[in-house]
């Protein structure tokens, strides 16, 4: 969500809201600063707060052009023909060549790629500043993959001297003033200090264990930046800042353009050349043509449009076009503000935004289809009817548990559980996609304990579970689980559900094409109160008396049963 002050176009907020809409974006909220703290912190905590109205705005993921205020207010100013689509040039700087940017063969080993860019005689004011700060970091949140892939850096060049060298050294033979600081500290220094700072210290983990940092510095030997952590203080930005030195330095170099084009492009506005800017080591500025037909587009969309209006409709979104005159083709240029159009279909989308989908007349499919309920979701939903009818509460889960969850509560180790691992995940309750119901429904009884006995819960979800056979390397898996919790352990209880559920699949008892239990042994169950439930010559899962260990792992105190198994053998 986009966080702004919208200097209204004459709108009230229901055409602003419906503005929006037309122009493919969701006007999620509208609030303040003020209100937002008394939500959530109370009346008194926001008494001194804001009373400016903020609008929340849901901007699609790829459009790294509506990120900031200047290229959202420009896109729909465009939209409404109020304003043509600029033209951003390269300029050379008219007191002499261009800046350099050299690239030295140490930095392949940590971070080998770096672009490069200068906004010149730029007038920033607190607002301003405050957009182009805030742009780096959305860009650093979003493409640039909380820096792992991308890092930008912005300077005053009128503080520093080009040419300037991107190379990378060993920790102990950097040795600058950062960012914010009053002395020199070494980078193996930084890298402790900013451990215990609540922003910097998640981006350490991406250079700390290599035997060199990425270090940049001008002619001088004065240290520009470390990145991805941090920039020196020597040239920091402020708002009296004339010339700004732009610098990305990437594990991918497509990323780095385009973060690199983003910055220039809507912040050029204020330079006293409007739309121009200049590049380091001659690089241009990336625009485009593609060409693609005027049928295709009328197809695609369902519409009966001319050539040439399909091509206005495009160029209300940027997109400059032009009929060729060759038959129904259109000439599309592609601004180095939209990296999000990689493909025809991507032309398509924006000729059908800026015609209207509410404009688009409703017309019967030319291919009838008669529909099907999914066969398993089908099953799942009549199972759990009866489930209920049976007297057991239904319960639903998160799909994300802890490692402990599945493994060391259970009584197993993690490796044996063909468990998906998310990687750095937000919190330790969501580190694995479950392998197994069971953990989840403990956890709900362990929060409803002061509820009357028995609890008899059940559900019938989804697990997921390795399989190199499939091309994602992972299955889903259609579970059923129930647990009883009560004074004593139950276990007819759950047989008996057992029995009935097998009568619902209309599976009779039987060694061979029926069903029947075995005795088994499992860590999770008590020792010669476990079974194995086999249908039709086949394990499908199994039930018993869980193990006291396990039951006091989920904080509860009382005897409980449990029965999984697998469904999807059934269909």
């Amino acid at each position: 969500l986009l966080d702004f002050t919208f200097r209204r176009m004459l709108l009230s907020d229901e055409e602003f809201d419906e503005l929006c809409f037309e122009f493919g974006l969701e006007l999620d909220e509208i609030t303040s600063e003020k209100e937002i703290i008394s939500k959530e912190q109370g009346d008194c905590k926001a008494s001194e707060a804001s009373d400016i109205i903020l609008y929340k705005i849901d901007v699609p993921a790829n459009r790294y052009d509506l990120l900031c205020l200047e290229g959202l207010v420009r896109g729909l100013q465009v939209f409404k023909n109020k304003l043509e689509a600029p033209r951003y040039r390269r300029v050379r700087p008219a007191s002499g060549e261009p800046q350099k940017l050299i690239i030295t063969k140490e930095t392949a080993a940590v971070r080998p790629h770096a672009v490069a860019a200068v906004l010149r005689n730029i007038t920033f004011t607190q607002e301003r500043y405050d957009s182009f700060i805030e742009l780096q970091e959305k860009l650093h949140q979003n493409i640039c993959r909380k820096r792992s892939l991308v890092a930008i850096g912005t300077h005053d060049l009128d503080t520093i001297s080009g040419p300037f060298t991107f190379t990378a050294k060993p920790p102990a033979q950097i040795c600058f003033k950062p960012l914010n600081q009053t002395k020199e500290y070494t980078a193996a220094e930084l890298m402790t200090l900013y451990k215990t700072d609540s922003h910097l210290r998640h981006y350490l983990h991406i250079i700390e264990d290599k035997p060199v940092y990425p270090v940049i510095h001008d002619r001088n030997g004065i240290v520009l930046s470390m990145p991805p952590i941090i920039n020196g203080d020597h040239s920091k930005i402020n708002l009296k800042t004339k010339n700004v030195f732009i610098e990305c330095t990437a594990m991918d170099l497509t990323k780095a353009k385009i973060v690199l084009d983003m910055m220039v492009t809507m912040f050029s506005e204020y330079c006293s050349q409007p739309f121009s800017l200049f590049h380091v080591n001659s690089r241009e500025l990336a625009y485009r043509t593609e060409t693609l037909s005027s049928d295709f587009i009328n197809r695609k969309v369902g519409i009966n449009e001319s050539t040439e209006k399909i091509a206005q409709l495009l160029t209300k979104m940027c997109l400059k076009s032009t009929a060729t005159g060759a038959g129904d083709e259109i000439e599309v240029e592609i601004p180095p503000t939209r990296s999000d159009v990689i493909h025809a279909c991507d032309i398509m989308e924006d000729a059908a935004i800026a015609y209207g989908f509410n404009n688009i007349v409703r017309t019967t499919p030319r291919t009838y289809t008669v529909a099907n309920q999914f066969p398993l979701n089908k099953l799942t939903e009549l199972l759990r009817q009866d489930l209920a009818a049976a007297g057991f509460t239904e319960a639903l889960n998160f799909a994300l548990c802890s490692q402990e969850d599945i493994a060391d509560k259970l009584g197993k180790k993690i490796e044996d559980t063909k468990a998906i691992h998310i990687s750095n995940p937000k919190t330790a309750e969501f580190q694995v996609a479950r392998t197994t119901l069971l953990p989840g429904l403990l956890k709900t009884i362990a929060a409803n304990r002061k509820m009357p006995l028995p609890l008899k819960l059940f559900e019938i979800s989804d697990v997921v579970l390795k399989d190199q056979k499939k091309d994602v390397g992972a299955r889903n898996s259609r579970r059923f689980c129930a647990v009883y919790y009560s004074k004593s352990p139950g276990f007819e209880v759950i047989h008996g559900l057992l029995d009935r559920t097998m009568q619902l699949l209309e599976v009779k008892p039987g060694s061979t094409d029926g069903y029947h239990i075995r005795a088994a042994e499992d860590s999770t169950f008590f020792p010669g109160r476990c079974a194995e439930i086999f249908a039709r010559g086949q394990s499908v899962g199994r039930l018993g008396v869980l193990h006291p260990d396990v039951i006091t792992r989920f904080e509860l105190t009382m005897p409980c049963s449990a029965l999984e198994m697998d469904l999807e053998p059934f269909l």
